[in-house]
């Protein structure tokens, strides 16, 4: 083949690609044959399966008219076998009722706060007879049941809806069981408010050891409490209810115990903004039956009452404020750590009476005319629990 000079050498328009001599096949690998045949097998398999499907013929039977001599063939009853796989049937909540957990003593403490059965039954019993003759009656439920249902309420403040459900009654039947029965106890605990306030007597034979050596006239810890209700609409409720230090819309109750943890005193419920000082003002505290001269009252920094009960020759036993002071005195900081460690059981006792949600979650609006009550039934009600301040303490 001649080429000129820049021309490039081309194949032949007849030529065909082929394996030179020198360049022997590749052989295949182990995975390789392995794979291969895998996949042979599986191909296999598959073209099986659908042959056999292919071979199902289908039956069409044709319906023949009935002659008159024939008769209708009648269906074979469905016959129940013993092994026949039964689904699981979801259980339904039964009615609540009172009885129905008399051997459950953990339900009972949950939804009431008392021990067991005959617990709840003994604060039934002191309301009297008149709990079968309340002026909201309803049959479907018993006079324990209703009041099973108000201390679900106070205890796990559980929607109206949800009782409803549990007790088997309209949505307005509830709303209407707590109205009456948070007025029928009330009602009924307050009589046994002189009994709240022991004579001092009664307060040294119960007072801890170590509360008799260091602060044996004492007759009462005062602390505040503050319970969160719902925004008022009204900008001026808005004022009145505001707490600068919860932050929030609050009704404030004055709460006090004796030195072994019993409550003693209940105030009426105020609008947040109200100081302690002013509902000491308009509390029976003041009054010339209460205190006896050389007695003491403990309380928290904020209570400045003294002046109040100077003429009766109370004692306020408060933390000591400087003064003007950069720091205080020795003798003045073991005191206030003497003073703080009594006074703490106060806050205890609250803290227990939180156990009750009603006090610690927002209080409806429709429910606020009630906030006094309220507080009292569920401060009250710790009475009829033991003692949570040691014998020692």
């Amino acid at each position: 083949m001649h080429l000129e000079i820049g021309e490039r050498s081309r194949l032949k328009l007849e030529a065909v690609p082929t394996i030179f001599d020198f360049k022997t096949p590749q052989q295949e690998s182990d995975r390789s044959k392995r794979m291969r045949l895998r996949c042979a097998r599986e191909s296999s398999d598959v073209t099986d399966t659908v042959h056999l499907y292919d071979v199902q013929e289908e039956v069409v039977v044709e319906s023949l008219p009935l002659s008159s001599d024939s008769q209708p063939v009648e269906e074979e009853p469905e016959i129940e076998h013993d092994d026949k796989e039964v689904q699981c049937e979801i259980p339904v909540v039964g009615k609540f009722a009172i009885e129905g957990m008399k051997n459950n003593s953990r339900m009972i403490s949950f939804y009431t706060g008392f021990n067991n059965y005959d617990h709840f039954m003994l604060l039934f019993n002191i309301l009297g007879p008149a709990a079968f003759d309340l002026n909201y009656k309803c049959s479907l439920l018993s006079p324990q049941d209703q009041l099973f249902l108000t201390l679900i309420k106070l205890r796990q403040a559980t929607e109206d809806i949800e009782l409803s459900m549990l007790f088997h009654v309209s949505e307005s039947t509830p709303s209407k069981f707590i109205t009456t029965w948070i007025n029928f106890l009330y009602f009924q605990l307050k009589e046994l408010e002189d009994d709240f306030w022991p004579s001092m007597k009664t307060i040294k034979q119960h007072m801890p050891i170590d509360f008799s050596k260091k602060f044996g006239n004492t007759r009462v810890i005062l602390d505040a409490t503050e319970q969160p209700i719902q925004k008022p609409s009204n900008v001026d409720a808005q004022s009145k209810t505001w707490s600068s230090y919860k932050h929030k819309n609050t009704l404030k109750t004055m709460i006090g115990i004796t030195p072994n943890g019993a409550v003693s005193y209940i105030s009426s419920a105020y609008a947040g903004s109200v100081s302690d000082r002013q509902i000491i003002e308009r509390s029976t505290l003041l009054d010339s039956n209460k205190f006896s001269p050389g007695e003491s009252i403990m309380a928290d920094r904020g209570i400045m009452t003294q002046d109040l009960f100077a003429t009766q020759n109370v004692y306020v036993n408060t933390p000591s404020l400087l003064k003007g002071k950069s720091q205080l005195d020795p003798e003045e900081i073991v005191r206030d750590r003497r003073v703080a460690s009594k006074r703490i059981h106060v806050e205890r006792v609250i803290g227990l009476a939180k156990t009750f949600k009603i006090l610690k979650y927002e209080l409806p609006i429709s429910k606020v005319p009630l906030a006094s009550r309220i507080v009292f039934i569920c401060f009250s009600l710790l009475n009829f629990r033991n003692c949570i301040v040691d014998k020692m303490a």
